[in-house]
């Protein structure tokens, strides 16, 4: 099992010193990861400074050597496809292949389309979502790329130079549970990251629910004849005792996930904050 940090991208680490002191002490714990938000807008968080993700990662990646880097997650419907590879092949190249792409919808969705005019119907993203992830996979490899889509089109484009992971990075999709279309999306691709309806973003998900989500995303892998390595990425607080923490995450393991993302409650007064952040990532990672 693997073992990551999440931060926001917003309060204390819209610093992009902030994310590299934080991503180093990270590798220098022995974790394995470091991922940020990406978001534009969340009303919740109004009135904080934000920064970009990207430019946060690239001050981690000049940090650091080891870990593993990407956003967690990006809304793919908001970027220009074209614009997007570009900054996540930058980044790879910057960081030697450690980039891991997390895709979804993001949100809130009212937010984060919506206010800047953009069409904000969960069916069209999806539709902008999926078809933007084939974009970029083909646009990663460095060949020449023509697509005339239901909402995008390309004209004999090449964009160089192609990821350093090949094909590409690993591409890991985030929905809600039990929503089944999330799920199936991310069947098809490297990793699920899930979120639950009733262990919102830095609470520990029902072990139970965890098993059946696994399972259901098994089916789909096996009935789609997918062999490659797959990633079950769940999160939430963990203490900084080694022991009580494989008691969180154990049963969590058992059921099949193989990373843990430690992330801070959302509403809770430390998520933005780098001293209680930094406080838990030089503690350690758990132990199993």
């Amino acid at each position: 099992m693997r073992f990551s940090v999440n931060i926001p991208n917003f309060g204390d680490f819209a610093d992009p010193r902030n994310v590299a002191t934080v991503a180093a002490a990270a590798e220098e714990a022995g974790w394995d990861g470091l991922f940020v938000w990406d978001h534009v807008l969340h009303r919740y968080h109004q009135g904080r400074p934000f920064g970009d993700p990207w430019m946060l990662l690239t001050a981690a990646a000049l940090a650091t050597s080891r870990i593993r880097l990407g956003t967690l997650l990006t809304p793919v419907p908001r970027y220009l496809p074209q614009q997007l590879a570009r900054q996540v092949a930058t980044l790879d190249h910057l960081s030697g292949g450690r980039v891991i792409f997390a895709a979804g919808l993001g949100g809130p969705v009212e937010d984060e389309y919506r206010s800047f005019g953009d069409a904000a119907e969960p069916r069209r993203l999806g539709e902008r979502l999926d078809e933007g992830l084939d974009l970029l996979e083909r646009f990663w490899s460095g060949a020449p790329v023509n697509h005339r889509g239901a909402h995008y089109e390309v004209r004999d484009v090449t964009l160089l130079p192609a990821t350093v992971r090949r094909p590409r990075p690993p591409v890991w999709i985030g929905g809600f549970w039990p929503r089944r279309a999330p799920m199936r999306r991310a069947a098809r691709w490297d990793g699920a990251v899930p979120l639950f309806e009733t262990a919102r973003h830095g609470h520990v998900p029902d072990t139970a629910e965890v098993r059946e989500m696994v399972g259901y995303v098994r089916e789909q892998r096996t009935a789609a004849g997918a062999e490659r390595p797959f990633e079950f990425v769940l999160g939430g607080v963990t203490p900084p005792n080694a022991a009580k923490a494989k008691d969180v995450i154990g049963p969590l393991h058992d059921a099949g996930a193989t990373w843990w993302d430690e992330r801070q409650i959302q509403t809770g007064p430390d998520l933005d904050r780098l001293t209680p952040v930094l406080r838990r990532v030089e503690a350690g990672k758990p132990v199993l």
